[in-house]
């Protein structure tokens, strides 16, 4: 008996289930079908609520246009404030608001923009068991005034902020390096510093050697 012609477009032989017709892949983007890269997505904006309350009435009522917002963003607390009024509202957290615990003082570098750093200052509140932020927008070269009068805990934490970011806080006591050597030229979180340069002068005179990489 002469061998049967094979089906033709895939179709099954009798007794066999018919073969899966292979699907297109999707079209590349332009960039990459030419060698190129796909430039990356924005981020998107925070997605940030509006934070109600006892304590931001408080502040809004106690510092009216002082405050810029009062908002939470994934179940945490912020508000934004005009540097002058840093300080005394670090008074009222502390005094009126049971926020006696200064965390963390720390910066954010946003090399374009006319008021370059964000600056932050992390409470806790032992009695609420509850977190917050206090941020602020200071220009390059600004000196916003020091919290130590506020917090003690402040003096370090300033001289941290000093160090990496080359942003000094009016009336500090010591306001010197404290990570790096004082004789370290350049400030390593300033986003003009790469992640790997290095003050190759210091550490030729210091250590030694050509480059710390």
């Amino acid at each position: 008996m002469a061998d049967e012609p094979k089906p033709e477009g895939g179709a099954a032989e009798p007794g066999k289930p018919a073969a899966e017709t292979p699907k297109a892949a999707p079209p590349k983007p332009a960039a990459a079908a030419a060698g190129g890269h796909t430039p990356p997505k924005p981020p998107a904006p925070m997605a940030s609520t509006p934070w109600e309350g006892e304590i931001p009435g408080q502040l809004k009522e106690r510092f009216g246009d002082q405050i810029r917002e009062c908002a939470a963003y994934l179940g945490q607390n912020f508000l934004a404030a005009k540097p002058d009024a840093v300080i005394p509202i670090l008074e009222f957290l502390k005094l009126e608001a049971d926020f006696d615990y200064l965390v963390d003082i720390t910066a954010v570098d946003y090399p374009k923009r006319a008021e370059r750093f964000d600056l932050i200052y992390i409470l806790y509140s032992f009695a609420r068991n509850e977190r917050l932020r206090l941020k602020t927008m200071i220009a390059d070269g600004a000196q916003p005034p020091t919290a130590v009068n506020v917090h003690v805990g402040a003096n370090w934490l300033e001289r941290e902020v000093f160090d990496m970011f080359g942003i000094q806080f009016a009336g500090h006591p010591d306001m010197r390096r404290i990570l790096m050597p004082e004789e370290w030229e350049g400030f390593p979180l300033r986003k003009e510093m790469s992640i790997i340069q290095q003050d190759d002068r210091w550490v030729k005179e210091n250590l030694g050697i050509e480059s710390g990489q």
